[in-house]
């Protein structure tokens, strides 16, 4: 266990009860890891699933993780439909919501879903949290801001190069969506309209809330492989999409020629955000915070050759004649897509609040990430491959 710790203004950090709903997601479960590792805190993990966290669930014997099975449990619960979840959150100091469909294939093709999930299944959380007087660490997206000012200037415009017109501000930025056929946007929708309930529980009725705007975090244990842990012809985010077409050998689907531009930071660098804001309430309350890394700006095309090439080095392959492909976004996720154009944070908020910065570049967190899943994921591939031959 940790001993004592202190917080940026130096006060001693007592040790918390925290509810983790969604502990056992990507995000989740690094957070769950952080909490475990570094601090004493203790962890009420709630979500159907749990195999991410297992290897927390079992005592710790190494004197680099010392026993910690007595500040981690784990329940079991959809939280739809489920009471207990309101007796979690009254015994716990801390809630931090990470439910959610967070998919972008499922945002056309199960739009109710993806708002059920996203706002109606978060109501009763700040519910709860509300009329019991606890603190709520709230994860949204990057998504609510939408479309870039800039998006709608011409092709040729000098301004679309003005960070004014495409630079994301917590504070100033507008939220500009699609119409409303393009379903894509569900998911921002009622990710922005949980936010403003948050934020009107704050100013009405003295909520004390943090509210997380992740850009692109990266790493291990990320989504899924299609065909070896989820559904076969399911379509993850960008990252297992693509390691998926490494690994299966296959060129990479770049959507509309790949030209949107994109930050990614590595997960461990934002976990190091989340746990100052966990520990520093008096300096998080009341903010949201765009968490990502700026200096990590690419377009997809731009990754898409950074993960071939990381990918050949990690693994031993060649390097395919044909890297990538380009598809339309109607062919790859169908009628109802719409997209941003860029995606970069402004850090100005979260620098002066919490004295954060990310650290890990774009190549380290892609070496890291991807030996994680060539490493647990080649072999398991290469057998659903061959399975697939041999049943047709």
């Amino acid at each position: 266990m940790a001993g004592e710790r202190v917080n940026l203004d130096g006060e001693a950090v007592r040790p918390l009860r925290i509810c983790v709903i969604g502990a056992g997601g990507f995000i989740g479960s690094h957070l769950c890891e952080r909490l475990m590792w570094e601090t004493a805190h203790r962890v009420l993990a709630v979500d159907v699933y749990g195999d991410k966290i297992r290897h927390l669930l079992q005592p710790g014997t190494t004197t680099t993780h010392p026993p910690w099975s007595d500040r981690i449990e784990f329940h079991k619960i959809n939280i739809k439909h489920d009471s207990r979840l309101e007796g979690l959150i009254k015994t716990s100091d801390l809630v931090i919501n990470l439910a959610a469909i967070c998919t972008p294939a499922d945002y056309n093709t199960r739009p109710l879903d993806t708002i059920y999930s996203n706002f109606v299944d978060a109501l009763p959380v700040v519910q709860y949290c509300r009329e019991n007087d606890k603190r709520l660490i709230h994860f949204s997206t990057c998504e609510v801001y939408g479309k870039t000012i800039g998006s709608f200037l011409p092709s040729d415009s000098p301004l679309k190069n003005d960070p004014a017109f495409y630079m994301l501000k917590e504070d100033e930025t507008p939220c500009i969506f699609g119409s409303i056929d393009k379903q894509r946007w569900s998911y921002a929708c009622a990710k922005q309209l949980i936010e403003r309930l948050i934020y009107g529980e704050g100013a009405e009725n003295g909520l004390e809330f943090t509210i997380v705007r992740p850009f692109n975090w990266i790493g291990p244990r990320m989504d899924f492989i299609p065909g070896v842990d989820g559904p076969r012809d399911s379509v993850p985010r960008v990252l297992a999409c693509f390691s998926n077409n490494l690994m299966r050998g296959e060129p990479l689907k770049l959507v509309d020629g790949g030209k949107s531009q994109r930050t990614f930071i590595y997960i461990k660098d934002a976990i190091d955000a989340v746990q100052r804001m966990i520990e520093n309430p008096a300096r998080a309350n009341g903010q949201i915070f765009n968490v990502g890394n700026p200096h990590n700006e690419v377009t997809v095309r731009e990754l898409a050759e950074l993960m071939t090439d990381v990918y050949c080095k990690v693994s031993g392959n060649p390097r395919p004649k044909v890297a990538t492909i380009d598809v339309s976004s109607q062919e790859f996720y169908g009628a109802g897509y719409d997209d941003s154009d860029k995606r970069i944070p402004d850090m100005t908020i979260i620098k002066r609040q919490l004295e954060w910065e990310p650290s890990t570049s774009l190549y380290d967190l892609m070496e890291q990430t991807l030996t994680y899943q060539h490493t647990t994921y080649a072999q398991a591939v290469k057998t659903a491959m061959s399975k697939a031959i041999v049943n047709n």
